[in-house]
Parts: structure tokens; C-alpha cells; sequence
């Protein structure tokens, strides 16, 4: 049995998350408790598993089902690197500029208000996206293209809602012609950008709640756009693929990776981050109650889009660029990658082999390999046959599922599951005899 490092702070036998919700559950999204929960039950065999015989000396395998959750770091892998693939066979060949847009930091405490949230968020990103597509319909006389991701988390946990955004270094004009171009004016997208963020808080918030910010407001106004950046390589070529899977790992894996935490002993939690300011890495320790209300602040609501598509690569006119932009890429020789030719999604056995250099369906015993033979589901709290690929199959899951109810089972479950919980944990205790078994002997 496995459990990685975030699931140890979340359920291990201190039950962070049990505390959690009773300190703070009201104020808690429902969205939130859902996929955590979900999280919780990740490769418990208890939820549902897939049945593996082996074609050559017939020894079953059971491998526990994934909760796929946006929560869940362990699914969340498959799920950015598909995302990132998907998106890039889908955009025009083209050139593209990476531009990330930021906001005032007295600002986001507004964007955590639960009535405002999901509107300001995708303010946010429409606001962003406008701003960027008018620049370039004054200045230039075209359409672009703009795919939006909003990440709301910085390096350190803390909230921070800004933009990273996918522009095309070139557009439609009037006549229907593609035209390139390599600037953009930062300077006068940052003074709009203020202003576009402003009216957007000002037109969604209530009298009464806009009358409790508007000291914030006017102070970010004051600044002159300080804390309004906007920010892009100087290089217009930007590697498209690399570009996106940088995007999704935030928007599909979450805030944090698990190699990046390093200790966790029960009450605290260290772990490492890069200040941008410095170049330098640096570590944060956190209370484990304050490092749990960061994390799941980022979870989004339910239906909340991350990822948006504007300009001419808006889902409303895509089809009719396509052809704009096949007659135009043909004439100089480029290829329009469609979807229907990203390839098709990798199944749990090829990403085991490309990660970790194994077959998990090879049997180690006579080398032959392991078939699908049926699933279990949980329903009610008990394990059902959900598919059977014969009678042996089903008959084998049906005693299966019933060891699996027995206390005994439950019981040695739970202590294997304590255990593997006490092997992700920081031990002092056990950190000190290491260190003192380390030491020369006198």
C-alpha cells in the first residue's frame, strides 16, 4: 500500500482534515469538501479495483481504482500531460508570445469573496484577453488568437490570481490575410490593464461591499499601475508544447508538488519554493491548518472553467479561422494540425513504462502477461461486480468483495494503512538515530 506525502498530512492519525472541517467547516465550499473526499479514497482497494489474471500461471493482480479528482496530485499527472498535448495539436502553427498579466496586491482578498469569486475570476480572464485583442486591433488592424489559463497561487501558497496567456504573434486582417507582428505595447496595456481590473470590481461588487474596498481601490489606482504588471519574453518564438505543459502542471497537478515538501512531522509543514526575486531557493514553514486553507483555496468552483479560448480561437468562429488560416499556411508551406489528429490517450500501462521503465502487466513470475478480467465498484458502502469477462472472472471477484467486507480485512487494512502513513511522516525520533548511528565511534 502506498500514500503519498499529502495524503499523510490530510488523514494520517493526527486527522488534520477531520480538525480542519470542524474549525472551519461552514466556510467551506461544498466543491472543496467533494474532492477531497475523493482524494481521501484514491487506491483504497475498500472503493473499487480492476481484476488482472495472468495468461501464464493464472496469479490475479488487483489494482485500486483512481478518484481522477482535480485535487488529487497522483491523477492529476496524466491528466496535465494530456491537457498540454490536446491544446497544442489544436492551435495554428504559428508563432506565439507567453504573456502573464498580474494584479495589485491589496486587490486579491476581494477575488476570495465566496458571492464574487467564480465572477471575478472570469472577469479576470475575459478582461485580460480584451485588453490584449484590442491593443492589437488599433494598433495593427488584425484579430488575434488568445488561450487564457488563470492560475490563482504563487510560489509560496499565497493567494495570487493572475493570468498566463497564449497570444499569437500575428492576426486576421479585414480582408481576410494573415499578418505577423513582433510587439506588443506593454506599457499602455499596463494602464489599461489597471483600469480594466478596477471597473471589473467595481461593476460586480454589491454598494455596500464596494464601499468596504474602496480604500484598496483607490490606492491601487494611486500607484500609477504599480502591481499591474504585464510580462512576456522579449523572443516572440516560444516553444509551444514546453509553453503548455508549464501551463497545465498548475492548472491539472495543483499548487504544490510533492518532491517539493520536505518535512511534515504532525503539526508543521516545511517545504522548498524559488523566490523570483532573489533566483534563489528558499523553504517555508507553515502550520499544517494554515498549509491545508492554502492548498485547497485553489480548488475551483464547480463548472469554473481554467482555461478559456478568445480572438480567433474562440470555439464560435474556429471553424471559419480554420480555413482562413489552412489557405494561409498551405501558401507558405505550414501545416494546420487539427484535433482529430492529437493522438489518443495513453492508457495507465504506457505512462507506468514511460515514467518508471516497467511493465506493470508483466508477470515477474513466468514473464507471460497480465489480462483485464473484470471491476469492482463501491455502492452503499459495499463492493459490487461492475464488469465480469466471464463466469470465473465474476466468481472470483463475488469472494473477493466479501473478504474484503469481513472486520478482520478492514482491520489489517487499517493498520497497513497507519503504517504507510509512518513511513511518509518526518520522525525526529528517527532522524536522531539515524544521525547518531552516522557518528564515528570513539
Amino acid at each position: 500500500m502506498k500514500k503519498n506525502i499529502l495524503q499523510t498530512i490530510f488523514f494520517d492519525k493526527h486527522q488534520n482534515w477531520a480538525k480542519f472541517l470542524k474549525n472551519h467547516g461552514r466556510r467551506i465550499r461544498p466543491v472543496v469538501k467533494k474532492e477531497v473526499a475523493k482524494f481521501e479514497s484514491c487506491g483504497d482497494i475498500r472503493k473499487g479495483y480492476r481484476l488482472f489474471v495472468c495468461e501464464g500461471c493464472h496469479s490475479t493482480k488487483l489494482i485500486a481504482l483512481k478518484c481522477k479528482g482535480k485535487f488529487c496530485p497522483t491523477c492529476a499527472v496524466g491528466e496535465s500531460q494530456r491537457w498540454s498535448d490536446l491544446v497544442a495539436h489544436d492551435m495554428f502553427a504559428v508563432n506565439h508570445r507567453h504573456v502573464i498579466f498580474t494584479i495589485d496586491e491589496g486587490l486579491r482578498e476581494i477575488f476570495l469573496m465566496d458571492k464574487y469569486r467564480s465572477v471575478l475570476l472570469k472577469g479576470l480572464m475575459d478582461e485580460a484577453a480584451r485588453v490584449v485583442l484590442e491593443a492589437l486591433g488599433k494598433n495593427r488592424k488584425v484579430q488575434g488568437g488568445v488561450v487564457a489559463a488563470l492560475h490563482t497561487f504563487g510560489s509560496k501558497l499565497e493567494f495570487n490570481p493572475h493570468v498566463h496567456m497564449v497570444v499569437t504573434m500575428g492576426g486576421i486582417t479585414p480582408d481576410g490575410q494573415w499578418k505577423t507582428y513582433d510587439y506588443l505595447p506593454y506599457k499602455r496595456l499596463r494602464v489599461y490593464w489597471q483600469n480594466a481590473v478596477l471597473k471589473l470590481i467595481r461593476r460586480t461588487l454589491s454598494p455596500w461591499d464596494k464601499k468596504r474596498v474602496q480604500p484598496r481601490l483607490q490606492r491601487a489606482y494611486k500607484a500609477n499601475a504599480e502591481g499591474f504588471y504585464v510580462n512576456a519574453p522579449k523572443r516572440s518564438r516560444t516553444h509551444l508544447k514546453g509553453l503548455l505543459k508549464y501551463i497545465s502542471r498548475y492548472m491539472k497537478r495543483g499548487p504544490i508538488a510533492m518532491d517539493r515538501i520536505v518535512m511534515y512531522d504532525g503539526e508543521s509543514v516545511l517545504f522548498s519554493y524559488k523566490d523570483k526575486r532573489t533566483n534563489r531557493k528558499e523553504t517555508h514553514l507553515m502550520s499544517v491548518e494554515a498549509f491545508i486553507g492554502a492548498l485547497i483555496r485553489y480548488i475551483p468552483d464547480r463548472h469554473f472553467k481554467t482555461i478559456r479560448r478568445y480572438g480567433i480561437y474562440s470555439r464560435r468562429i474556429k471553424t471559419l479561422m480554420k480555413q482562413v488560416m489552412a489557405v494561409y499556411q498551405k501558401a507558405v508551406r505550414r501545416r494546420l494540425v487539427e484535433l482529430k489528429q492529437v493522438m489518443r490517450v495513453k492508457s495507465w500501462t504506457e505512462k507506468t513504462v514511460e515514467v518508471f521503465g516497467y511493465d506493470p502487466l508483466k508477470c515477474s513470475d513466468c514473464g507471460e502477461f497480465f489480462e483485464f478480467m473484470g471491476t469492482s465498484v463501491a455502492k452503499n458502502g459495499r463492493l459490487k461486480v461492475q464488469y465480469a469477462k466471464d463466469r470465473q472472472a465474476r466468481h472470483y471477484m463475488l469472494e473477493v468483495n466479501q473478504n474484503i467486507a469481513k472486520e478482520a480485512y478492514q482491520t489489517k487494512y487499517k493498520q497497513a494503512e497507519a503504517a504507510a502513513y509512518d513511513r511518509c511522516r518526518f520522525s525526529w525520533e528517527r532522524q536522531r538515530r539515524i544521525y547518531l548511528s552516522e557518528m564515528p565511534q570513539a
